[in-house]
């Protein structure tokens, strides 16, 4: 369903029971930041939140997309999964055979359809432009701040347009922007972005690039913004497609080569000229759970802002998951589920992004397996499928796995894993904002075979059963002080995979460390994988465990394979896959990146936060989750403090 604006969106979760409305004062420095994250981490999303007492003249929305019914709402649907049934239904429909004049006929009503859903630019000004400020100050936005070491405040749910300046086709992206003045924002998009090839393109023929950033509306046209599709593919046909009816836009009044939404809230006008100096933006806490790094990028003039008379400025945080990003991620992993099917990996039935990988670190796919090799077809697919060439985990299970019971799943997925050649690693383009990667944007993936497997794929040296052994707790902890604790588990419940949390103080010391587990502790040959993290990380936590794993690993340089004669089985050889999750320094790993901190929220702003909770009247008090993870810190800067 079409939303007229994003108050009737409002109005609609309020109606629902899904939305909180504080009118007791809240400062978006930090303090709305910190209430949204306790709400967002009460139990499925918390709900969405309206703080109507900003100091400002505008109210602000969070948590809006942050719960799966919340998510359908915003896209008109019951499920998630509608739409991606829908766009295989379409696809069918355009793809089967047309035998006679008649299946040609009735095909007609449903290419209708698609010219409803493409954007329409009206005449005159939009609800958008009601008021124009005659002077621009975006210092009277209520801009929030969301963690204590970020380089000021951000606009965090800017839908940004842009146009290739040869073509002249639209994209519309989102991209953080950082305040540093009245009529200045850094504009931070990423190397492989669509709007940074635009920059270039003005770049290379010394022209200002105008752009445009609207806030607000239909909620579809956030979700838009962030979805993956295909370079030259109008945003905003996506959202008429989800919306069930034409986004109509207006010119912009100082940038008239664009246009934007006419429903929008707030729209902000403006230019970055290549010309300019790049501006040092950052840090940010970001979706990772830590903070991306300071960086050199392009400055955004605003010639303009208007808005709707009573707008309502929406704001999100991201951090340590979950967070309401996960929810924008889930749609995207349930909608894009059937474009990636019908078009490169037909043999795919399903797919998950868990939250602990942050969308791009970790992601399970379920295929329908015919044929020897089929997985690594899969995973070749899967790495160049647009913003899939960012993913740094990639599983792989057969058709039997639940690939949503993460315990049957790794039961399945061990069981048919040979760890010496069911592991594949590569290199290739990362998201500039892992931090694991030796190099910016560049570092290794990894591939977990665990189909079953045909005659070709099977290795008679390796003994693929578990062994009905027990490792035991005390042994490692007594024979190797620099372990802090470590989760034994899991081979209990029928995974062979440990998780150790190690202090390292010398260069090469979890490979060193994990030979010598290998070599001395009795009934080591039960174990398959051994995952090490940081010695201030509790790996019986599973959740935070993984998390912090995945974020500090880079696959083709943090692995090493443990191989020798069998113990148990003569002529047989035992082998053990150790994955290093540790923090990477410049004295124990040559690293040469600087590391970033975990996101925590500083103690002045909890204290802040608890001292005004019941006059909040937003229901029982919640803690503030960072107290959870102020013992995993180092230092209290965004950059590791060793």
């Amino acid at each position: 369903m079409a939303y007229k604006n994003q108050q009737e969106f409002i109005n609609a979760l309020d109606r629902a029971g899904e939305l909180l409305r504080v009118k007791t004062y809240v400062d978006p420095r930090l303090e709305m930041a910190e209430i949204t994250d306790r709400i967002s981490k009460s139990g499925d999303g918390g709900k969405a939140i309206l703080f109507e007492n900003t100091g400002y003249g505008f109210p602000v929305l969070m948590n809006a997309y942050g719960s799966e019914k919340r998510m359908g709402m915003a896209l008109g649907v019951q499920h998630l999964d509608d739409v991606a049934k829908e766009i295989e239904s379409l696809f069918k429909l355009l793809t089967k055979p047309k035998e006679s004049i008649i299946d040609k006929l009735n095909l007609l009503p449903k290419l209708g359809r698609f010219a409803s859903w493409m954007p329409k630019v009206k005449s005159g000004r939009g609800a958008c432009q009601e008021v124009v400020m005659s002077n621009p100050d975006l210092g009277k936005l209520p801009v929030i701040t969301c963690w204590p070491k970020d380089g000021g405040p951000f606009i965090t749910l800017p839908i940004i347009h842009t146009k290739d300046l040869n073509t002249g086709i639209r994209n519309v992206g989102m991209y953080r922007m950082q305040v540093f003045g009245p009529t200045l924002t850094g504009m931070h998009w990423h190397k492989h972005k669509v709007s940074a090839k635009h920059y270039n393109g003005y770049k290379q023929a010394e022209k200002r690039m105008p752009v445009a950033v609207a806030l607000g509306g239909d909620p579809v046209y956030a979700y838009s913004a962030t979805a993956p599709l295909p370079e030259n593919v109008d945003e905003y046909m996506l959202a008429g497609f989800l919306r069930k009816k034409k986004v109509e836009l207006v010119k912009c009044i100082t940038q008239p080569e664009l246009e934007v939404p006419a429903d929008a809230d707030f729209i902000i006008e403006g230019y970055v000229d290549p010309e300019d100096e790049l501006i040092w933006e950052g840090p940010f806490g970001d979706h990772t759970g830590y903070y991306s790094l300071p960086d050199w990028y392009p400055r955004f003039h605003v010639t303009c802002i208007t808005h709707k008379k009573n707008p309502v400025y929406p704001a999100t945080i991201v951090g340590i998951p979950p967070q309401e990003d996960a929810w924008l991620g889930k749609a995207t992993e349930r909608i894009f589920l059937a474009p990636i099917k019908m078009t490169m990996v037909p043999e795919i039935i399903d797919m998950e992004m868990p939250v602990e990988g942050v969308f791009h670190n970790l992601v399970i796919a379920k295929i329908k397996k015919e044929f020897a090799g089929q997985g690594q077809k899969v995973m070749y697919a899967m790495w160049g499928a647009g913003q899939m060439m960012f993913n740094k985990i990639l599983v792989i299970a057969d058709e039997h796995a639940n690939i949503r019971n993460y315990a049957d799943l790794a039961q399945q997925v061990f069981k048919n894993l040979d760890v010496s050649k069911d592991v594949f690693f590569a290199t290739g383009p990362m998201d500039v904002l892992d931090h694991s990667c030796s190099k910016m944007g560049f570092g290794g993936k990894m591939c977990i075979d665990g189909t079953r497997k045909f005659e070709e794929e099977l290795d008679e040296q390796y003994q693929l059963q578990t062994i009905n052994q027990k490792v035991e707790q005390h042994d490692l902890l007594s024979a190797f002080p620099e372990i802090a604790l470590v989760n034994t588990s899991l081979p209990g419940i029928g995974i062979p995979c440990l998780l150790v949390a190690v202090k390292k103080d010398k260069k090469g010391h979890v490979r060193e460390l994990h030979e010598r587990i290998c070599k001395q502790i009795a009934g080591i040959e039960s174990i398959k994988m051994i995952l090490y993290v940081e010695y201030n990380v509790n790996p019986v936590n599973l959740p935070v465990a993984l998390w912090r794993f995945c974020n500090n690993l880079d696959p083709k340089r943090d692995n090493f394979l443990f191989e020798q004669p069998s113990a148990t089985h003569p002529g047989k050889t035992f082998c053990c896959l150790g994955l290093d999750g540790t923090r990477k320094t410049k004295e124990w790993d040559d690293f040469q990146r600087d590391w970033p901190n975990i996101i925590v929220a500083d103690d002045a702003t909890i204290e802040a936060v608890d001292k005004k909770w019941d006059a909040l009247n937003i229901g029982r008090f919640i803690p503030s989750p960072s107290l959870e993870y102020k013992s995993q810190m180092y230092g209290s800067e965004a950059v590791v403090e060793d």
